[in-house]
């Protein structure tokens, strides 16, 4: 055949693109995943601890960057969704979770890293049982158990409709909202990182083994399109953590308020 990309020798993204074990194997295994996340906390950490010790009047663009992102977890959701007044015991929490998302996210574009941590389903399972906990437990110390299971029912409910409702809204609390909220982040992160690994390493097969010159210029356009939409994936990562952290203080809110 003309093509050589007929012959079949392609290998496309598969398990071994989401499975990087540094040390050991199976179940038991030190990944790169797992190095990348104890890492960032570690970045952050010491970033965090570096820029409140040398606080500037003219931010110098380290702790321009971090009043951003503080700012963005603070005022554009913790205010808007929480309140001012009730906001301070949640902050560090809105401000850790968007950090250490946004950090994790990057990593998915970072030379010799490249590979997001939440496109890794866990990940965003462990953040999400840490906010699950947190606005059930609010609700439940503001309203007592009883008074935060029977503030889930929306009012002027007909009578014969209530017992379908409240399950409903049961399964919304306890279910829906954890799961769609890990698998928003996840599921982003993954369908990013396989379409940058389609593009380059697509891009890399038809370069190398393409056969012709038209298949050589596919593969050029491949990795345009790989750059392209790295640019595209970086919008989508600090979305996704945005979007984590939006969602976060709007169930706490809602946890906390007198009617739903």
């Amino acid at each position: 055949m003309p093509y050589a990309l007929a012959s079949g020798g392609f290998e496309a993204p598969g398990v071994s693109s989401f499975w990087h074990p540094l040390i050991g194997d199976g179940a038991f295994a030190i990944t790169r995943t797992m190095f990348v996340a104890v890492l960032s906390v570690i970045l952050i950490a010491l970033v965090m601890t570096a820029v409140s010790r040398r606080l500037q009047l003219v931010p110098g663009r380290t702790q321009f960057a971090v009043e951003g992102v503080y700012n963005i977890a603070r005022n554009q959701i913790g205010v808007d969704f929480i309140g001012e007044a009730r906001l301070r015991p949640f902050l560090p929490l809105l401000v850790s979770l968007f950090l250490y998302i946004l950090v994790n996210n990057l990593a998915g574009i970072i030379p010799f890293v490249q590979f997001p941590t939440m496109s890794r389903f866990g990940y965003a399972v462990g953040l999400t049982a840490i906010v699950f906990v947190v606005y059930h437990a609010v609700g439940i110390r503001k309203k007592g158990l009883g008074g935060y299971l029977a503030g889930m029912m929306p009012p002027g409910v007909p009578i014969l409709l209530a017992p379908i409702v409240y399950v409903l809204e049961l399964l919304t609390y306890f279910v829906t909202r954890p799961l769609t909220l890990s698998l928003r982040l996840f599921a982003n992160m993954f369908a990013g990182h396989t379409l940058l690994l389609v593009f380059a390493l697509g891009g890399e097969y038809l370069l190398l083994h393409g056969g012709n010159v038209v298949l050589q210029g596919a593969g050029i356009a491949s990795f345009l399109m790989f750059i392209l939409m790295t640019f595209f994936e970086l919008l989508v990562q600090f979305l996704q953590a945005y979007i984590f952290v939006l969602l976060t203080a709007y169930y706490i809110a809602d946890a906390m308020a007198e009617e739903h």
